[in-house]
């Protein structure tokens, strides 16, 4: 963390005042962690926190409470907040959970879809798509967690939407290595397209397959990253 520090740490400014907000920190943390700038199980101190984010103390601590209920961090005892790691079976159990919550949604999307839903969905995957070609990273994770959440709405159940909501979550720190690569990226912006045409086509097959077969690059490329046991 203290390289982050060092980086960052600046006379105040504008655009820090503007981050020294719970959300803007947590927004930040997020994107570190999915970028892989912060890696499982290093420490997030909160002095380190405030230099770089110019926030006060309880700034820092709440953003750290959201993003433990987020299941981006985690308290250890004797080290207190520090990125989430997750052993190959834990990964297998949440994408297990992943999968059911995903494709059960998929179930349940209304075919034909109305047109402005379509329409929603078409908008985010263009921003996804200039975001991919530009390599702009951070707006690739954006988009396409902006266009998971626009699929799934569709749904019709809150309550579902909203625990495939927290489970996106609690894998943040697993896709950092497939997020990194530029062949996964093509990857999930063609299985968007794809499941854009199939729900076109009224095809829901498809689209739950697509939905599933989404899930594995993360997941794969995570657990190879794991010492074998």
């Amino acid at each position: 963390m203290a390289r982050l520090a060092a980086k960052d740490a600046k006379p105040p400014s504008t655009t820090a005042k503007r981050l020294a907000s719970v959300t803007g920190v947590v927004e930040r943390i997020e994107e570190d962690i999915v970028l892989g700038r912060l890696h499982p199980r290093e420490r997030l101190i909160e002095d380190e926190l405030m230099e770089r984010f110019g926030a006060k103390r309880h700034v820092i601590r709440q953003a750290l409470l959201d993003l433990e209920r987020m299941g981006v961090i985690e308290r250890v005892p004797n080290r207190g907040a520090q990125v989430r790691s997750y052993t190959a079976e834990a990964v297998q159990h949440l994408y297990e959970m992943r999968d059911m919550l995903e494709t059960t949604a998929a179930g349940l999307i209304p075919m034909p879809l109305p047109e402005a839903a379509l329409d929603e969905l078409r908008k985010i995957q263009g921003l996804h798509e200039d975001a991919v070609r530009k390599g702009d990273l951070k707006r690739v994770f954006r988009q396409n967690i902006a266009f998971h959440w626009a699929l799934f709405a569709n749904c019709g159940n809150p309550y579902l939407t909203a625990a495939i909501n927290d489970y996106s979550h609690r894998a943040h720190v697993i896709r950092f290595h497939s997020l990194n690569q530029r062949r996964y990226m093509l990857r999930a912006r063609d299985e968007h397209r794809a499941m854009i045409v199939a729900i076109e086509a009224c095809d829901r097959p498809t689209l739950i397959d697509l939905c599933r077969k989404h899930l594995t690059p993360s997941k794969d490329a995570y657990l190879k990253l794991l010492p074998r046991e």
